[in-house]
């Protein structure tokens, strides 16, 4: 990866961090993930006039991954409401680099070398100090950890899917405007429909940092969707998940969150193995 792409990637992290840990902040996660949401489409419809319409070779992976992406959010709200931030975004995140990796050797013929092996083995252990840290003889919230698996495991379908897409599509920024005004429209319609009336009181309240989410999610999957059409998938994935330790960094500071010296050390592993799977690419 050239230093300009990688900066995107980079850049895309912080930018992803901020906005899972607005979506965390606000209390009422279905009010929360409808703004995002939202605020996405009205980004992407913004968008459209600068970006070239997706060619069709790219569209049956934009629908995949717009369904796919549907799953996510409903995914990461469930991840959110059970377990802390500080947990549940690691194990999220930390699993994706790990199944791309996999699925790019299946799908794109991108196959990893025995680093790539030596990263995964690492961050397989790194996932799991994140996970069962402090449990102290008490038994594991597998319903937290399942769904924040199960997140990490529909980041890794939609990066594959959107990484060849955009690849097919012959417009970057033509490509992500039409998936987030597509991919965006279900939660609000769900919200509209679950609380009919009382929509516009429930979401008045957090309207300002919901947009403010919106805006960074759309600029960092915008950044990576980008970068996926200058370099390999899994290095991309491998070097966006570095977003775990902005995230872990967030749980303790605004979220008061106790992180401890085994999570920090689960956290560091799991990047270290990253960083592997990087070189390997």
């Amino acid at each position: 990866m050239t230093p300009l792409v990688t900066a995107a990637v980079l850049l895309a992290a912080v930018t992803h961090a901020g906005w899972n840990a607005i979506a965390h902040r606000i209390t009422d996660k279905l009010a929360g993930f409808t703004l995002i949401n939202g605020g996405g489409v009205l980004i992407g419809l913004a968008l459209m006039p600068f970006g070239k319409f997706p060619a069709a070779g790219a569209w049956p992976y934009l629908f995949a991954s717009a369904l796919v992406h549907i799953v996510y959010f409903a995914l990461l709200m469930k991840s959110f409401r059970l377990g802390d931030f500080g947990q549940a975004y690691p194990i999220a995140r930390g699993t994706a680099p790990l199944v791309v990796a996999v699925l790019a050797a299946l799908v794109a013929h991108e196959v990893p070398d025995g680093w790539a092996a030596a990263g995964i083995a690492c961050s397989c252990a790194g996932l799991a100090g994140v996970a069962l840290w402090g449990l102290r003889g008490r038994r594991p919230d597998w319903a937290a950890i399942g769904a924040a698996l199960a997140t990490g495991l529909s980041i890794a379908a939609y990066t594959v899917l959107d990484g060849l897409g955009v690849r097919a599509s012959g417009s970057s920024i033509g490509y992500i405007a039409w998936l987030m005004a597509v991919e965006g429209l279900a939660i609000p319609a769900y919200a509209v429909w679950r609380r009919r009336g009382e929509t516009v009181a429930v979401l008045r309240p957090f309207a300002g940092l919901g947009l403010l989410g919106a805006a960074l999610s759309v600029a960092a999957y915008a950044l990576v969707l980008w970068a996926q059409t200058k370099a390999e998938l899994a290095p991309i994935a491998a070097l966006r998940e570095s977003s775990i330790i902005v995230g872990a960094a967030i749980g303790a500071v605004f979220f008061k969150e106790r992180f401890g010296a085994a999570r920090i050390a689960g956290a560091a592993l799991l990047v270290v193995g990253i960083g592997m799977m990087l070189h390997a690419s």
